[in-house]
């Protein structure tokens, strides 16, 4: 059994819109891959196809993860696999406490209830590791939040269900410096031999702090370009419509 996400010739529609057009794409455990590309190009399109979310249709080519074809899984059992997906907006849902969300995050994930004392030292651990204030834990889920704050949120709960293949969806959108640099802290604490991640992105700032093993280009809904690092540095000076150029 591989513990490879494999993406082969995947084409998907939404709206009875083609959006996805033949993508392959590949990602180890232990390894960071970087999926750029313009507005538009179908990163987001790629990060729900690979989660399952309704209204996405596979109408050609497989996404495996750890050997099984994904197609009609629902979305919680994608999640059990070991997949996990930040959100690009992750919601405010006023009335639900951090801390009772996390609880129930930890006990869906372990299969049982967690002691209120051994879980409140578990996820405190983890916040000091992420360098994240434990006062959020009094608050109401991403309510009032700042874009960095609901994005460490975010990781955080990455840090809490110990995916072994994570999706960042434009993690490092509509940050700061300072917060682009937290975030970038917090996954990069959590890279580990059996973690892959897919960090998808418009721009080099967030791999000037987070350096990924491979890089791929999507442009209207076809990976163009593959690469190492480097090929950030070469989109950066040139731009995505050189990367487009065959």
């Amino acid at each position: 059994m591989t513990d490879k996400l494999i993406i082969k010739n995947l084409h998907v529609k939404a709206e009875d819109k083609e959006l996805l057009k033949g993508v392959n794409l590949e990602v180890a455990q232990g390894e960071i891959v970087a999926l750029m590309g313009p507005n538009g190009s179908g990163k987001t399109t790629l990060a729900n196809a690979v989660m399952g979310r309704p209204g996405y249709t596979i109408t050609k080519g497989s996404i495996t993860y750890r050997g099984k074809d994904l197609e009609g899984l629902p979305p919680d059992e994608r999640a059990r696999l070991g997949l996990f997906l930040s959100f690009q907006h992750p919601a405010e849902i006023p009335g639900l406490r951090v801390d009772d969300f996390l609880r129930e995050l930890r006990e869906r994930k372990k299969g049982k209830k967690q002691g209120i004392a051994a879980f409140r030292s578990y996820v405190k651990s983890l916040m000091d590791k992420l360098d994240i204030d434990q006062g959020f834990l009094e608050r109401y889920l991403n309510q009032g939040f700042s874009g960095g704050e609901k994005k460490r949120m975010e990781i955080l709960q990455m840090a809490l269900l110990e995916p072994s293949m994570a999706i960042l969806d434009e993690t490092d959108s509509g940050l700061d410096i300072d917060a682009l640099k937290a975030v970038a802290a917090g996954v990069e604490a959590l890279r580990s031999p059996t973690v892959g991640t897919l960090i998808i992105t418009h721009y080099k700032r967030i791999l000037d702090y987070l350096k990924p093993d491979k890089v791929a280009v999507l442009i209207d809904g076809r990976i163009v370009r593959e690469g190492g690092p480097e090929l950030v540095d070469k989109l950066e000076a040139e731009g995505y419509a050189w990367a487009g150029k065959q």
